[in-house]
């Protein structure tokens, strides 16, 4: 069996380089034929495969091959649902707990937000947390304590504003879900920041999920079309956010449960 593991042509250092060479090596070892691709690559020339790994966020690539008949995984519409944070809350109301949300209207260049703002903070009161839509790794995420501080975080991207649950400052649970199974989680603290991002900071410890945290995530991820994916979840068993391709060394590294091969082998049984 022959796959691609495509990934973004843009992104370098040495946490993409180890993690694309363990999903290769995993793959190896189950006698998969997996090449590495980038999404600039198969901009201009598709390759055979029976399979795609989609490790980018890339989603009008995944579209298309899609479109030619090729099975990606995670879907493009599950990672479109993922990577823009207003488009995850809307697709989870009402389906798991959340974090009270507002997002903000849009608009076509940096616009005056000033009323959308004071509603915000009268609903959802101060401190909240800024989002951009769209970000990796914590970044674009803050905690403002201020009408002033959320005015000064805007820019022309698209945002949401969320409630913050002080309770759970610096500390959230991941779970990793594979086929509709939990098959590992940490918990992640962070001592020295309100975003518990190992990116950031904060550490990770093996974690024993309870049975209502397990069926929110996975609920989240069949909601959001994952075959496989990351679930963030509070401390008061809010979900704060759903990673399509979460970073699984990390995870691995805590807990010595090495996802990627469960991934392979879910991909591989989906498509015979």
């Amino acid at each position: 069996m022959t796959g691609i593991l495509a990934v973004n042509h843009f992104l370098n250092g040495s946490k993409y380089d180890e993690l694309h060479s363990h999903i290769i090596s995993a793959a190896k070892k189950m006698n998969i034929n997996l090449i590495i691709k980038t999404n600039l690559e198969l901009a201009v020339k598709e390759e055979p495969a029976d399979f795609i790994l989609f490790w980018d966020k890339d989603t009008n690539l995944a579209k298309r091959l899609e479109k030619k008949g090729f099975p990606v995984f995670n879907s493009s519409k599950a990672i479109e649902l993922c990577d823009d944070k207003a488009k995850t809350f809307i697709a989870l109301d009402g389906i798991v707990p959340q974090p009270r949300t507002l997002i903000a209207p849009k608009c076509f260049f940096k616009s005056d937000m000033s009323e959308f703002v004071s509603n915000a903070v009268e609903i959802l009161g101060l401190p909240l947390v800024f989002k951009e839509c769209f970000g990796s790794f914590g970044e674009q995420v803050y905690l403002c304590g201020s009408f002033e501080e959320i005015i000064n975080r805007i820019t022309e991207k698209p945002f949401i504003l969320q409630e913050y649950i002080g309770e759970s400052g610096g500390r959230d649970m991941r779970l990793e879900i594979v086929g509709g199974k939990c098959v590992a989680a940490v918990k992640r603290e962070n001592k020295n920041d309100f975003r518990s991002n190992v990116t950031n900071g904060g550490k990770m410890t093996p974690y024993i999920p309870s049975k209502e945290e397990i069926e929110t995530a996975i609920k989240a991820c069949d909601t959001l079309d994952l075959t496989f994916g990351g679930v963030d979840i509070l401390e008061n068993g809010m979900v704060c956010e759903v990673n399509s391709n979460a970073h699984i060394i990390n995870i691995m590294k805590s807990t010595k449960m090495d996802i990627a091969p469960l991934i392979l082998k879910e991909i591989t049984e989906n498509i015979k």
